[in-house]
């Protein structure tokens, strides 16, 4: 299981970028952290043009699958989702990781049994906004 946020383990930090010029902020190798919605589209494709690795954070089953064609790195679901995005991700042969939120560590077995393939803690995301 992916852990990112976790307090005792070390992980990349995501950066929630809201426009392109945005990314220009952001560390180099960032993970960048996009929410699918159509006004974020040009972002998406700079991003895959760029081959710049990001998580997308999806509202259903539909977006998911989206997600995996535009080449997201992490998926990123509400948990009432997760165990069906995971179970169509391993169905599809994803390259795309599925996380959820999570906030705080009691959460972590049942998506452990499930098989999610990782969480994402608050203080992992970080909001970048251009200068």
């Amino acid at each position: 299981m992916l852990f990112f946020g976790h307090k005792f383990l070390q992980s990349p930090k995501f950066y929630h970028v809201f426009d392109i010029d945005s990314i220009l902020t952001t560390p180099s190798s960032s993970i960048l952290y996009v929410e699918f919605e159509e006004k974020n589209l040009d972002i998406i494709t700079y991003m895959q043009e760029n081959e710049i690795s990001f998580a997308l954070k999806v509202k259903n089953i539909t977006e998911v699958a989206y997600a995996e064609t535009l080449n997201a790195s992490y998926i990123v679901v509400e948990n009432s989702l997760a165990k069906t995005a995971q179970k169509i991700a391993e169905n599809y042969l994803f390259d795309a990781k599925i996380l959820t939120h999570i906030e705080n560590d009691k959460e972590i077995e049942e998506l452990v049994l499930l098989g999610i393939d990782g969480v994402i803690f608050p203080n992992a995301i970080v909001k970048i906004t251009a200068q």
